[in-house]
């Protein structure tokens, strides 16, 4: 039996990327998912691959109607909902905050905080009736430190982290558990989404990312969609069964520290640096 037998997961953002990655393992593990997207083709050819275990279910998560409409598939398709993966989301308004503007900085909020916490409240009444469940929520290292991504979005995800956190602690009385996924430097279309950039140059931004992975973080290689669903699928699993409010950082290590915390060669050519000064200094004083 797989670790999700018989549970029944919502994912959001499922049409590609870590959604996808993660329908793919849910189902899999033994769920039956109903996989909510904005992108319909790319949805319904999920749906037919996975005939009886996946319902596709048209969703904009900035829409309130949307996502109760989403939950609710899971009861009408597959009679109750034990999991929820609030992941949909994109990058959101690239201003910084000298020239953001309020329409920019609420659509962002809509799309990657408002519509977490509109998926946890809609969620909610159905685990209720299941006697419990689990909900993951995608953050983003952005969420922890500056320097990770564009301001709103950043900000966004950090009221992510702490939305999980207080859901958390108010849910745990219906034994619904509430946690969340920081990703790092993952291989996503999230930086690549634009309809304005070419095929051909999207390929070359993923190559280039993949090229820059070493420099970025101690593990050598750009993090995979895989490795989110890995995640989510312990965090939605009865192997975290005492496991709530938590943020689990998912970035290759990139967050551990400044990079001469990890890289010989940096510690290498400061320790060559220092070297230099006291030889010039001793040099001085000689003379």
């Amino acid at each position: 039996m797989g670790r999700l037998q018989d549970k029944v997961a919502v994912v959001t953002g499922a049409s590609s990327g870590i959604g996808m990655a993660t329908v793919e393992l849910f189902v899999a593990e033994g769920a039956r998912v109903v996989a909510a997207d904005i992108n319909d083709a790319a949805g319904a050819a999920l749906q037919a691959r996975y005939q009886g275990f996946v319902h596709f279910q048209h969703c904009d998560v900035t829409q309130e109607a949307d996502i109760a409409a989403t939950m609710a598939a899971a009861a009408d398709r597959f009679d109750g909902l034990d999991i929820v993966f609030n992941n949909a989301g994109a990058g959101g308004s690239i201003n910084t905050i000298e020239d953001m503007t309020g329409e920019a900085w609420d659509f962002t909020m809509a799309l990657l905080l408002r519509s977490v916490a509109l998926g946890i409240r809609y969620a909610t009444p159905l685990m209720q009736k299941r006697g419990g469940g689990a909900i993951v929520n995608t953050a983003s290292i952005a969420g922890l430190e500056a320097g990770y991504g564009p301001i709103a979005y950043s900000v966004a995800k950090a009221g992510v982290i702490q939305l999980t956190t207080l859901a958390a602690a108010q849910l745990a009385r219906h034994d619904i558990r509430v946690n969340a996924i920081c990703p790092g430097f993952i291989q996503t279309g999230i930086f690549t989404a634009s309809d304005l950039i070419p095929g051909p140059l999207k390929e070359q931004i993923k190559a280039e990312m993949r090229a820059a992975a070493p420099a970025a973080q101690p593990l050598k290689r750009a993090g995979e969609p895989i490795d989110i669903a890995e995640a989510c699928l312990y965090l939605a699993s009865d192997a975290s069964r005492f496991v709530t409010g938590t943020k689990l950082v998912v970035d290759g290590g990139m967050t551990v520290g400044p990079r001469q915390a990890w890289d010989p060669e940096v510690r290498a050519e400061r320790a060559r640096m220092m070297e230099a000064r006291r030889a010039a200094y001793e040099a001085g004083v000689k003379g």
